[in-house]
């Protein structure tokens, strides 16, 4: 099983980013799928998260309006696309899968999932 997180770098305020996460290794469309970040000195959020069936999605309020997760099945690939970046999204985004349909809850606080990707940085700054 392998997540292989990518599209991070710098941005200044107010720009986009879009975030990849590609899925080998799984049967992509029973997963259920999330963002998180880290900031420094901070502890692991949960950003955005899609259940297995796509009825469930999550966004943090500090983002909601500005970054939407989406997800291709047939590129087994689940991105978040982050407009309108603010200094305070600096962090390592990572994203991860849950392959057991677990607790909602638990999904979006990241106890649940099962297979996590490298992180990626993101820096917003001008």
């Amino acid at each position: 099983v392998q997540l292989q997180a990518s599209g991070g770098g710098k941005v200044q305020p107010g720009g986009s980013l879009r975030l990849s996460c590609v899925v080998s290794g799984l049967r992509f469309d029973s997963l259920s799928m999330s963002w998180y970040r880290q900031g420094s000195g901070k502890e692991r959020e949960g950003v955005s998260c899609v259940s297995w069936s796509g009825g469930s999605r999550y966004y943090a309020d500090s983002v909601k309006g500005r970054f939407t997760l989406s997800r291709d099945n047939a590129k087994n690939t689940v991105y978040l696309q982050m407009n309108n970046v603010k200094p305070e999204d600096t962090a390592v985004y990572y994203c991860a899968v849950d392959t057991r349909r677990s607790v909602w809850s638990s999904v979006i606080s990241g106890v649940g999932m099962d297979y996590w990707g490298k992180g990626t940085q993101v820096t917003v700054s001008s």
